[in-house]
């Protein structure tokens, strides 16, 4: 209230009716929410030049009062006009920009006391009431200004969520699918013990060995089976088909690694000691 009290002692002499005095409190409040007075009238004049002040010739009618103010930062512009109707002051201001309209009604009797018009400290009653009032009646509808440099009002940034760490991990969660058209997971080795059960999902053997028995196609590095074996002579070029079965005449050279074809008797054939 310090600044109220030198802008009251500044306007003491020509505060003659109890509705000066309620114009100069709401001339102070939007002053103390970062705007500065032009001058009266709707339209500027010249040279004006914004003031904490109250312009001269302010109260020069005693039932219509018409002030413009800028805000500091000069982003709005309002028009304030007080008229009074019987013992209510009616309150109208606009955004000249948004032409957003903002009104508010007080009576002149609960907060002002025409008998101390000259004494600062008593002529003001409810004094938090009538702030309220002004404030949440003419000046936050509008927007009132942030102040330069005020931490209080500025936005303060949004916390973000650390990502998840590894002991974070919950083993029993559902991993997400693969995307349509994207990259397939690698096969593990048909050798791997912790492998069985994976032919399952490709029965045909496009990528593995598939479910589908066959000792020449287990996984198994095929061996080399030499078809002359056993034989006195070689057998000529192209005797036996690139690919083809084939059980040699005779032995081989040694024991391949994976299943031997001699293992599968013909069909129907039961006999142990073949």
């Amino acid at each position: 209230m310090a600044g109220l009290e030198l802008l009251y002692a500044s306007q003491a002499p020509g505060l003659s009716r109890p509705q000066d005095s309620l114009l100069c409190f709401v001339h102070w409040q939007l002053v103390t929410h970062q705007y500065r007075a032009l001058g009266t009238g709707d339209q500027p004049g010249p040279n004006e030049r914004k003031s904490e002040l109250l312009p001269a010739g302010w109260n020069a009618d005693k039932d219509l009062y018409t002030l413009r103010y800028r805000s500091t930062d000069d982003r709005h512009e309002l028009l304030l006009k007080a008229i009074m109707v019987d013992t209510s002051m009616i309150l109208n201001v606009m955004d000249c920009s948004s032409k957003q309209v903002a009104d508010l009604t007080l009576t002149v009797a609960d907060y002002i006391d025409p008998e101390h018009l000259d004494d600062f400290h008593r002529v003001y009653k409810n004094v938090e009431e009538l702030q309220t009032r002004v404030v949440t009646g003419i000046i936050s509808p509008l927007g009132a200004p942030k102040e330069k440099g005020d931490p209080k009002k500025e936005p303060k940034p949004e916390k973000t969520v650390p990502p998840a760490s590894t002991q974070d991990y919950d083993p029993l969660r559902i991993p997400p699918r693969q995307p349509f058209g994207g990259r397939q997971p690698s096969w593990p080795d048909p050798r791997d013990p912790f492998a069985v059960g994976g032919e399952d999902l490709d029965p045909f053997g496009g990528r593995r060995g598939g479910m589908i028995a066959d000792p020449l196609r287990s996984g198994f590095r095929r061996p080399l089976i030499d078809p002359s074996s056993g034989l006195p002579n070689r057998l000529p070029p192209g005797a036996v088909p690139p690919g083809a079965r084939f059980d040699p005449f005779g032995p081989g050279s040694g024991r391949s690694a994976g299943p031997d074809p001699d293992h599968l008797p013909p069909p129907g054939y039961d006999d142990m000691f073949m």
